[in-house]
């Protein structure tokens, strides 16, 4: 999985199509008000990273799990989205978007 269109030592043969998935994580309303606390007094909230960093593992996650069932080697190009859902800035749900596109490889021969 690569954010560029292409991956090192590798030609994409054959492009199987987009890829994508969704994942939404909710904010834990303790989380949310310690976090609101920190940031008043500085700091990063720890808390909230965490569910960013979980809601992206989950989405390339699902990302590779969609691109395995077209029988791909890799996924380029890949792009990831993040937005808050409901709440005006107080919480509530991250919406989570992973897209790419899913290619099968072949080893591009060393030059001499």
């Amino acid at each position: 999985m690569v954010t560029t269109p292409t991956v090192a030592g590798r030609e994409a043969t054959e492009p199987l199509g987009i890829v994508s998935s969704q994942v939404a994580f909710g904010m834990n309303v303790f989380r949310d008000i310690f976090a609101g606390v920190r940031d008043i007094v500085g700091g990063r909230s720890d808390a909230q990273q965490k569910v960013f960093a979980d809601s992206r593992k989950a989405a390339f996650d699902e990302l590779m799990i969609e691109a395995g069932r077209l029988g791909a080697d890799a996924i380029v190009g890949v792009d990831l989205d993040f937005t808050e859902l409901s709440g005006g800035g107080k919480g509530g749900m991250v919406l989570v978007v992973a897209t790419g596109t899913a290619v099968k490889l072949v080893a591009v021969p060393e030059a001499a």
